[in-house]
């Protein structure tokens, strides 16, 4: 199976480039970022980001080969040119999709930036309120194929000053119908990695998160970024 995708690359300048890669909602596709303005977003204030719209629907991201299928077509291509920095950003499922990515391959990803992500059912998420929260949740033995308790028990689990952890930043409408999941990722970040506004699960709230969280300036400071110096070339086996 392949996996296409939308390239945009930024103007050749004497900045390393890094590497987003955009996973959308279940509903939607790599057009839908550049339709909605989320590539202009970046051309608009000159950041030195390749990025890479990947079309996924709702099957591909149900398939537990989803992150093997990123790997071998987007992010180990990559690799393999040398790029040094690699940012994911998902959106609903494709938030959930990302964690899960950086979950498997922390080494490969320097960030993760999520709008409203789907993180697990709405009962499991449930469970983990019901429970007082992350604290008193009890993920118990989990099963080969429950990936979404797996991706729950990363995230208690995640501190954002571990080293070699990947930097997560969210942003969300306090409208959005899967707000209690967006809620519970914010209480495991800093809150300067968290932005909330007014509105629901839809471009329009998802595209003002965009540029707030492109105006707290994510990118800059990191060229060369320890993660980066410290990456090993990527050895592919076939």
């Amino acid at each position: 199976m392949s996996m296409t995708a939308i390239y945009d690359f930024a103007p050749a300048t004497d900045d390393e480039h890094a590497l987003l890669v955009m996973l959308p909602g279940a509903k939607a596709s790599a057009q839908d970022f550049i339709e909605h303005g989320f590539v202009r977003e970046i051309r608009e204030r000159n950041l030195p980001l390749d990025v890479v719209a990947v079309d996924a629907d709702l099957g591909l991201y149900l398939e537990r080969a989803f992150t093997a299928q990123l790997a071998q077509h987007i992010i180990e291509p990559a690799l393999a040119k040398n790029t040094r920095r690699i940012w994911l950003m998902g959106i609903s499922l494709g938030g959930g999709g990302a964690l899960t990515y950086a979950r498997e391959h922390p080494a490969q990803i320097d960030g993760v930036i999520v709008l409203a992500p789907f993180l697990a059912t709405t009962g499991t998420i449930a469970e983990v309120v019901r429970a007082g929260g992350w604290s008193d949740w009890n993920e118990g033995a989990i099963d080969a194929d429950d990936d979404e308790r797996r991706l729950l028990a990363w995230i208690k689990a995640y501190r954002s000053d571990t080293p070699g952890t990947p930097e997560i930043h969210l942003g969300y409408g306090t409208d959005d119908r899967f707000v209690a999941a967006s809620e519970l990722l914010a209480q495991r970040l800093p809150p300067k990695h968290v932005v909330s506004m007014a509105g629901g699960h839809d471009w329009p709230t998802w595209s003002n998160l965009w540029r707030r969280l492109l105006e707290r300036d994510l990118f800059d400071g990191d060229n060369l970024s320890a993660r980066a110096m410290l990456r090993k070339p990527l050895t592919v086996t076939r």
